[in-house]
């Protein structure tokens, strides 16, 4: 790990002590700076779950990924620098409330005095990692956390105003290792089950809000939640917004 390299990536240049303020502003940094994308899949380059593989891809190459993607880097980052990091599966809440497979998700586990949830990987969710020891209300800059337990895991609960408190994945507390996550980066990048297999998606995180393009659309949406979107007329618009917007020039199917 170039942690020089990484950190530049993220446009990083203050401490590096493994403390909570340190882990807070790169956590931030990582958001802000590396996108979630699944352009991988509708481009015809296999994802691999190895360090070197994600090192290159995120820093060198300067492109983004999904949850195993962003996550095993950041985790890899974090140990560089000495924190003590946990990688924990996770199964996504479905929009009909049903669970999505086992390992549909990594988060990441990091122990200071206290336990952390951090997750870079997850696109829309908290923007500062979460105290796992409390099931109290947890606010970021943008929205509101609960973390409940449910049997021997927790639930990941989004609280929005306006809204109904909705669980975004339910997280097992066992630590794992960064193989046992292939079967399901395996099925995110083949299964017509998988949302990331209908569309290549890209985003990131602003100031403003959130910059999107997903497939042919490209959306614009604030913290508050209002969106607009833009359709695009075809593969090519895309690719070119996502260049634009993105820094990234591939070869995209954007729509099956």
């Amino acid at each position: 790990m170039d942690t020089d390299a990484y950190l530049a990536r993220i446009g990083y240049a203050g401490p590096r002590e493994p403390s909570l303020e340190v882990l807070r502003a790169l956590h931030e940094a990582h958001l802000f700076a590396v996108p979630f994308e699944t352009l991988s899949i509708h481009s015809g380059e296999t994802i691999r779950l190895d360090e070197d593989w994600l090192f290159d891809k995120l820093v060198v190459r300067r492109r983004g990924g999904f949850c195993y993607e962003l996550n095993g880097g950041f985790a890899a980052l974090l140990d560089s620098l000495g924190f003590r990091v946990q990688r924990l599966a996770a199964r996504v809440y479905k929009p009909d409330g049903e669970l999505g497979i086992p390992f549909d998700h990594m988060a990441l586990r990091v122990d200071l005095d206290e336990p952390w949830l951090a997750d870079v990987g997850f696109g829309d969710c908290f923007f500062r990692p979460l105290r796992l020891g409390t099931e109290e209300l947890q606010r970021d800059e943008f929205h509101e956390y609960r973390i409940a337990p449910n049997g021997d895991a927790l639930d990941i609960v989004e609280h929005r105003a306006g809204r109904e408190p909705k669980p975004q994945y339910r997280l097992e507390l066992d630590a794992r290792e960064l193989a046992d996550f292939e079967p399901g980066c395996a099925h995110h990048q083949s299964s017509p089950e998988s949302p990331f297999t209908r569309r290549a998606v890209c985003s990131i995180l602003r100031r403003t809000g959130r910059v999107t393009v997903s497939g042919r659309s490209m959306i614009f949406t604030t913290h508050s939640g209002a969106k607009v979107t833009f359709p695009l007329p075809d593969d090519g618009a895309a690719r070119d917004n996502v260049r634009v917007h993105f820094g990234i020039d591939l070869d995209v199917k954007f729509e099956r």
